[in-house]
């Protein structure tokens, strides 16, 4: 579970999350729009209706093979009776619910999935949804923005440390009485070496299943310069 981000909707501090690669947003931040001092007190009402509780069941059933559906099914019968009352934790508890998160302590609070935070955001305001919404359409596009400028960033690391491995190779690898032929041949060899521990192919078998695409993972361009750091220092 990744650290939590903040956005701001109409001045209140909402927060978000990443767990399981999906995105969660604060159920109890929205619910400051409604109710600034008990804003926990918004959340427990919501999940008293029938609505609610069939919605976020037909979502579990849809994408959580270990939903419990009897659990489900039991909260639905009671739902909106005037005594039935149900908590976040105990619904996650009860059915092995997914689609929400309980946290507790500093930046703690009810997290769910950022579906059922844009219908919960939909009951407290209309209006305050499209904001959330747009807020955190803002947040991604930061994130990609983010996510681009590390890639272009790996992909000139790499290009700079393959500069220094050539080298490495032509001072301490290639003899100095060998031919142009001979000399190309030890740096595709080395630089082969490379492509096969990190890619399991060599560049040429790259280029051919791919023929020029740019799918080269961010992870996999980090790993290269380190890959090829080390084989330079290696005695011949």
């Amino acid at each position: 579970m990744k650290k939590n981000k903040i956005i701001v909707v109409k001045g209140i501090s909402i927060a978000t999350l990443k767990y399981s690669n999906e995105d969660f947003i604060s159920l109890t931040d929205i619910s400051r729009n409604k109710n600034e001092q008990e804003p926990k007190d918004v959340v427990k009402n919501r999940m008293r209706s029938r609505t609610t509780i069939e919605f976020l069941g037909i979502g579990e059933q849809l994408n959580n093979p270990g939903f419990k559906g009897v659990e489900f099914d039991s909260f639905l019968f009671e739902a909106g009776s005037n005594s039935f009352t149900l908590s976040p934790a105990k619904w996650i508890e009860a059915t092995n619910a997914r689609g929400i998160i309980s946290r507790r302590g500093n930046n703690g609070g009810t997290f769910a999935h950022k579906d059922i935070a844009f219908e919960f955001a939909s009951w407290v305001s209309a209006g305050f949804k499209l904001y959330l919404i747009r807020e955190f359409q803002r947040l991604k596009e930061d994130e990609a923005s983010r996510l681009n400028l590390e890639w272009n960033l790996q992909r000139t690391l790499a290009k700079v440390n393959y500069r220094i491995h050539t080298d490495a190779i032509k001072e301490n690898i290639v003899p100095a009485l060998i031919t142009r032929e001979q000399a190309s041949f030890i740096y595709a060899s080395e630089a082969d070496m490379l492509n096969m521990a990190l890619f399991g192919k060599t560049a040429q078998q790259w280029r051919n299943e791919n023929q020029g695409k740019e799918v080269l993972s961010v992870g996999k361009q980090a790993c290269l310069p380190d890959r090829q750091a080390i084989s330079a220092t290696m005695p011949a």
